[in-house]
């Protein structure tokens, strides 16, 4: 019974991590725009989803291995699991960040995160008003 609660929840918290993850890649990617040799990273979000809720161990992903050692943030993904944007263009600095895709891709990532949190709030809220007494009346 609980898992029917909880698995809707923890996925989407999952997506959340992952979504938060992407906007700050995207955001460093729009940062870096004039960083001569800059490579624009991204991540796959379907797939870093798929393997986050599918309880596999992601090659080359973050983990603590000591006690001592600091976690990784919720949705943290390493450099192995980032992939490198190439440049609509060639540029002659060497820099592939696209102003336009990144832009798109950062808009995108916004209205689908708070979507997500939307949707947490939404079952958060609807948990708590079932745990609520009625009055019969």
């Amino acid at each position: 019974m609980m898992n029917r609660l909880t698995d809707p929840l923890n996925f989407q918290t999952q997506a959340l991590a992952l979504r938060s993850e992407r906007q700050r890649l995207l955001a460093s990617n729009i940062a870096n725009a004039d960083t001569p040799g800059y490579q624009a990273r991204d991540i796959d979000f379907a797939r870093a989803l798929r393997e986050a809720t599918g309880g596999a161990a992601v090659p080359g992903a973050m983990t603590t291995t000591r006690a001592g050692h600091i976690a990784p943030p919720a949705g943290a993904r390493s450099d192995a699991e980032k992939l490198y944007s190439t440049a609509a263009q060639t540029n002659l600095d060497s820099n592939s960040v696209d102003m336009d895709r990144e832009r798109a891709n950062f808009a995108d990532n916004s209205v689908k995160y708070e979507a997500t949190l939307r949707f947490i709030n939404a079952s958060v809220r609807t948990t708590l008003d079932s745990m609520k007494p009625h009055n019969a009346g």
